[in-house]
Parts: C-alpha cells; structure tokens; sequence
C-alpha cells in the first residue's frame, strides 16, 4: 500500500542525499575505501536524481515518479548490501544495513503521481 505523499518523499530526498553525502565525516568513515566512497557517491546521485525527479520538490520535473523510486530500492539495495559485497562488514555494517533497508521501504510506500499532477489529470 503507497501511503507516502510524494511531497514527503521528497523533502526526505533532500535530507538522505545530503546525510549520506556527509557519511564519512559524520561517522568517522574512511573517504578512500567503499565504506566511506559509496555513501557519497549515492548521496550525489540522490540529490541529483530528486533535482530532476517530476515531484513536488523537483527543480526540473523531467526523471517520473516510477523511475525515481525504482533507482531509489536499487540503490538502497546496494547500500545495505554493500558492506558485504565490498568486504568491510568487518569494520562497520550497521548505518549501511539500516539507511539501506529504510530507502528501499520508501520506495516501496511512496505514491507513484505526485499531488499536484494528480489533480491536474483529473
């Protein structure tokens, strides 16, 4: 059941995007191995896809609804698993395995049209 508005989801964007881009510095990570590096590379590319993303907090409204949440599950899915699949679970594996799982379950219960085009099409 999709009960998250998508104005949500995306003040949330905003917010994970910069938390993970900030990882490393707030967790003491180190910025040179995939602990610190993934993190960072996926807090860029969320910011960047929520600035395209067709949402009531997009700047330019061009990447849907769909696609977004779908690269949003695909990239939590490789954070949670990360720390296994680049052999650092062994240092630290917790923040990874929770914010991970936390983005694909957004992706999972965020509406797919955001409210103002919803209302615009009926």
């Amino acid at each position: 059941m999709r009960f998250v508005p998508t104005r949500v989801h995306g003040i949330l964007d905003w917010l994970m995007g910069a938390l993970l881009t900030a990882f490393p510095w707030l967790l003491s990570l180190d910025r040179g191995r995939p602990e610190g590096y993934i993190p960072m590379a996926l807090g860029i590319a969320i910011l960047v896809l929520t600035f395209f993303t067709d949402h009531e907090l997009g700047i330019v409204r061009r990447i849907p609804m769909v696609v977004h949440l779908l690269v949003d599950g695909l990239a939590g899915a490789l954070l949670a698993s990360s720390p296994w699949l680049f052999g650092f679970a062994d240092r630290v594996y917790l923040p990874h395995l929770v914010i991970g799982l936390t983005a694909v379950a957004a992706s999972l219960v965020t509406r797919l049209q955001p409210a103002d085009r919803s209302r615009a099409a009926g």
